[in-house]
């Protein structure tokens, strides 16, 4: 009876272990859990790839609580959002900044572009402080409905939230827009083969 015993325990710990795989995706090293919790709510991973610029500089997450397909999709689903960029190489967060400025004037119409320039400004100054990230350095932005969009860099809140939810669409269309920076991430944060 006690072989039964110690057979089961096993078994169940056997178990156990491989859900726990099943829980995570291993991108280039970096573990992509299949949900967070994101305000109190659960996440599911909708899709998680490699951002590539000549290099693998990081990997990119998106977390939503419906599939969603595209930018429109992401901004209207109900519920928190996060994306999540956990860093593979030293990338310097000034001239990252940058890119990020005209990932959204890549994709938002000019004539929108004035009502964002005070959270491009905030945002800006956000990869000041942080001037390098570190492989393993992990950015998160979060989308809060009734709070905004909390950045988190390096496990630290950056400052108080953006409360513009067209802030958070701008910021998005970097990544999902008509012009994103690397249509290979897009497709697989989308959850597309």
């Amino acid at each position: 009876m006690h072989f039964i015993k110690q057979l089961l325990a096993g078994v169940a710990t056997l178990l156990l272990a491989g859900a726990a795989i099943a829980a995570t995706t291993d991108i280039a090293g970096i573990k992509v859990e299949d949900s967070t919790t994101v305000g109190g709510v659960k996440l599911q991973l909708n899709g998680a790839g490699i951002r590539y610029k000549i290099f693998k500089i990081y990997v990119g997450e998106l977390y939503t609580t419906k599939k969603i397909s595209n930018l429109e999709e992401l901004v209207a689903a109900p519920g928190p959002k996060r994306l999540s960029m956990t860093f593979l190489r030293e990338v310097e967060a000034g001239p990252f900044g940058k890119l990020l400025t005209r990932g959204m004037e890549d994709n938002v119409p000019k004539n929108q572009m004035s009502k964002l320039v005070p959270g491009m400004i905030r945002m800006g100054d956000i990869f000041t402080v942080n001037k390098v990230l570190y492989p393993g350095d992990v950015i998160t932005l979060d989308w809060i409905p009734g709070t905004g969009l909390i950045v988190t860099a390096k496990g630290k809140v950056q400052g108080e939230p953006f409360k513009e939810p067209e802030f958070f669409a701008a910021l998005m269309s970097i990544w999902f827009g008509q012009n994103p920076g690397d249509w290979k991430l897009k497709d697989a944060m989308l959850g597309i083969k």
